[in-house]
């Protein structure tokens, strides 16, 4: 008798071990997953021309003249400049703004003001502009970055009067000299082959990260056409915001 209830009492142990056992891995017949780990997030990538000229458009103003030449005083120029401080100023090309009379400048919102020349560089042929009214919203460009050769770079510009236009292609060539007939020569600047033609002057070269890294001041014309062949040439944002000085001349148009 002892022996059997025993016995009895043994089987009752193992009933409620093996009930506990199922009880406790009844609940979860899946693989036991790894823990997920957070994955560091992708870091900015260069942005699409598309995506550059929409970052830098506003801060792109169209520049007209008139008295531009001594001798006609009703004379009409066209340009770009591009808005570089939070006080409205506007850098551009010397050559767009030299001789004029009355300087308007034409905001992307649509609305006008007049400007006057409060600082120029005739050697890099670059002028600055002060605006006697600033636009509603306000958008200085962001300003700086480097280039090599290679690089992708974005020209927007108001080409042949054609507002507001954009074209891409790549940094050509570095510390390239610009010889000027009758003039000194303008040297360091940045060749490129995004097209741009006259009304370009002026206007910002910009990288792919949305910066202006140039000033478009000129573009190779070999001959009387005046019209872009594959090469254009911008001063450095650098040496236009005052990093360097090569003596006086002028720039020709563009």
């Amino acid at each position: 008798m002892r022996r059997r209830r025993a016995l009895i009492a043994l089987i009752a142990v193992w009933a409620v071990v093996i009930t506990w056992v199922a009880f406790t891995r009844g609940g979860d017949d899946t693989e036991p997953k790894a823990a997920v780990k957070p994955s560091p997030s992708a870091s900015p990538g260069p942005l699409t021309v598309s995506e550059v000229y929409q970052t830098v458009l506003p801060s792109v103003v169209l520049i007209q003249t008139t008295g531009h030449d001594a001798k006609q005083a009703a004379e009409s120029a066209t340009g770009t400049g591009v808005i570089a401080n939070e006080d409205g100023s506007v850098l551009t090309a010397f050559h767009v703004v030299d001789g004029a009379e009355t300087i308007t400048l034409t905001y992307t919102d649509g609305t006008t003001s007049s400007a006057k020349v409060t600082a120029r560089n005739p050697a890099l042929d670059i002028a600055t502009l002060t605006p006697e009214k600033l636009p509603g919203t306000l958008v200085p460009a962001v300003l700086g970055g480097g280039v090599e050769v290679g690089d992708p770079v974005v020209a927007i510009g108001n080409p042949l009067g054609l507002t507001a236009s954009t074209t891409s292609g790549v940094v050509s060539g570095l510390d390239r000299k610009l010889s000027r007939d009758r003039q000194n020569d303008i040297a360091g600047l940045i060749q490129f082959d995004a097209a741009v033609n006259p009304g370009s002057s002026g206007g910002p070269l910009i990288n792919d990260q949305g910066q202006v890294v140039g000033i478009v001041v000129a573009l190779a014309n070999p001959t009387d056409a005046g019209t872009f062949i594959g090469i254009g040439f911008a001063v450095p944002i650098g040496a236009a915001l005052g990093g360097g000085d090569n003596g006086p001349g002028r720039a020709p148009p563009l």
